[in-house]
């Protein structure tokens, strides 16, 4: 029980430092001539009184870019930044595919943003990251069905589930985030390149600065890559989470992001022109941020990569 109980103290101490870390960035370095900071108004109600916190800054990017005749995939976008995602990238009218495991959550989601949009280009296809067998039954429906791949933006992610393992036998996080994208993006990445210039866009944490990579314990070409911190962000995500960080997330609701805001680097490393010589690069709200020392070690990736093929029985050179 104490060993539950510190554990989960440790978690309440990292949520809150994302939470502070994104608050405490200085608003000045993020007033660029394309962007537009939203202000949210933080209002707190007390037995009928009504007090103002100071406002909230989560700078939103703003683009009129548009998408019309691209494809864009994303993986978990029926709920959360993914679902926000979609929405915009539909708005400039990108044919977009939800690619999700709860078909019914999509198909509403899918429908909402349809209405919202006015853009009919929108399709749902059933994928399971967890499950390889689903990952390459999608990859050739999507290789068979689709003339081209503009845009892959590998979003859907789980954090901290109870220890389970997927469908190939792998520790769950770690195959879902992980190893299921690296397959995903291995069986469709000829028809990315087919469709240059193209961009690959992964989303990432700042949490990932917090620790180091253990390559012996990993189960405890015209294309652009980027990957991202979106913020501490109102989503699903925190669903595994203990109690007692539930009741911290909840407590700090006014340092974390909406949907909407946290989506904002995800659609601006998707749609921003002039970043393909970035390619490779960390982002934090809309602009380039620093990664840790281990995801910058060339020689460690290079590990992680081919250790990744092996558990896969891929060839990728």
């Amino acid at each position: 029980m104490r060993a539950g109980l510190s554990g989960a103290m440790m978690m309440m101490m990292m949520v809150m430092m994302m939470m502070m870390q994104t608050a405490r960035r200085p608003i000045v370095h993020f007033f660029f001539k394309w962007r537009q900071p939203v202000f949210r108004q933080v209002v707190i109600r007390s037995s009928g009184a009504k007090m103002n916190c100071r406002p909230v800054c989560c700078n939103r990017w703003s683009s009129e870019e548009r998408l019309d005749k691209k494809t864009v995939i994303i993986t978990g976008a029926n709920t959360g930044i993914g679902k926000e995602t979609a929405r915009d990238l539909a708005a400039r009218g990108a044919r977009i595919i939800m690619a999700c495991r709860d078909l019914e959550r999509a198909e509403e989601a899918r429908s909402e943003i349809v209405e919202d949009t006015g853009n009919e280009n929108v399709l749902v296809r059933k994928l399971d990251l967890s499950d390889s067998r689903s990952i390459r039954a999608f990859a050739e429906l999507i290789n068979k069905e689709e003339k081209q791949v503009n845009i892959l933006i590998n979003n859907a992610g789980i954090m901290m589930c109870p220890y389970s393992k997927t469908a190939d036998g792998f520790e769950m996080q770690f195959g879902v985030n992980h190893l299921g994208h690296f397959l995903l993006t291995y069986l469709l990445l000829d028809l990315i390149k087919f469709s240059a210039p193209a961009r690959i866009v992964v989303v990432a944490s700042v949490a990932h600065t917090w620790t180091g990579l253990q390559l012996d314990d990993l189960n405890s070409t015209g294309v652009s890559v980027f990957s991202l911190h979106p913020g501490v962000v109102q989503s699903d995500l925190w669903r595994h989470q203990h109690p007692c960080i539930q009741v911290a997330v909840k407590i700090f609701r006014i340092f974390t992001k909406t949907t909407v805001e946290g989506a904002q680097t995800t659609i601006y490393c998707a749609v921003q022109s002039g970043l393909e010589s970035q390619s490779g690069a960390y982002f934090s709200d809309c602009a380039p941020a620093r990664c840790s020392r281990s995801a910058s070690d060339d020689d460690l990736a290079q590990e992680l990569w081919e250790s990744s093929c092996n558990m896969l029985g891929i060839t990728w050179q």
